[in-house]
Formats: structure tokens, sequence, C-alpha cells
């Protein structure tokens, strides 16, 4: 990431600069430094992000029943702990938990554990 920010023009650089979970969405033009790489959906806008955003400095404590559970990584999801599909566009997939039996835990909403998924202590941390 840190070859791409050198490429970028000052207004890229500004952009990104300012962006606080460094993510931010760019219209292509033709001569634009970005234009070789992937571009999302839409076909003109992309967005790059470094670091998962931080939903929340204390973890999710809730009792789970058994099955599997899709934990969201990236931080962006409007249903944390739980992935939405927000991550599209980003180098962040969700990480599948798996329950075996009812229990009380604590799903990580910092995005810094290093135990995907479970809290781990890391928002004492940040």
């Amino acid at each position: 990431m840190l070859i791409l920010r050198r490429n970028l023009s000052k207004a890229h650089r500004l952009a990104w600069s300012k962006a606080p979970t460094r993510t931010f969405s760019h219209f292509f033009s033709p001569n634009c430094p970005l234009s070789g790489l992937d571009e999302s959906a839409s076909g003109r806008t992309i967005s790059i992000m470094d670091k998962p955003n931080i939903a929340d400095t204390k973890p999710a404590v809730m009792e789970l029943e058994p099955g599997d559970y899709w934990w969201c990584a990236c931080g962006l999801s409007k249903g944390q702990p739980f992935c939405d599909g927000s991550h599209a566009g980003t180098k962040f997939a969700p990480q599948k938990v798996t329950i075996e039996e009812k229990k009380t835990i604590a799903l990580c909403n910092c995005k810094h554990t290093d135990n995907p998924g479970f809290c781990d202590g890391s928002h004492s941390k940040l």
C-alpha cells in the first residue's frame, strides 16, 4: 500500500490522509494513476482500506447456540459483530466461527484480535 501511495497525485494523497479508516472512493479518469487497479462492480469507484475499522472498543458478549457464524473482520458491518457483506471491495473477509455447544462468548469488535472472532483484550492497547 505504501508504494501505491507514493504514486498518487497530491489530491489523492490528501483524500487518503483525511480518511478516518484509510478508505476513500475515487472516480477514475483516463490519466489517473489508479486506473490500472481492479475496479468495483460499478466500474467507476474503488475503496482502499489497509486496516480494519474499529466497530467498538469493547467486545460483544453474547450467548450463542451451536452452529456456524460469520464474524466481521473489516469492522464495516451494520450488524456487528457479524458480517453483512460490507467488506466487498476490501482485502478483508469474514471469519467462520463454529460454536459446538450453547455458551456465552466475547466476540471481538475492535477487529485487532490475534484470535479471529474472539476477544483477546487487544482493544485495551488501541
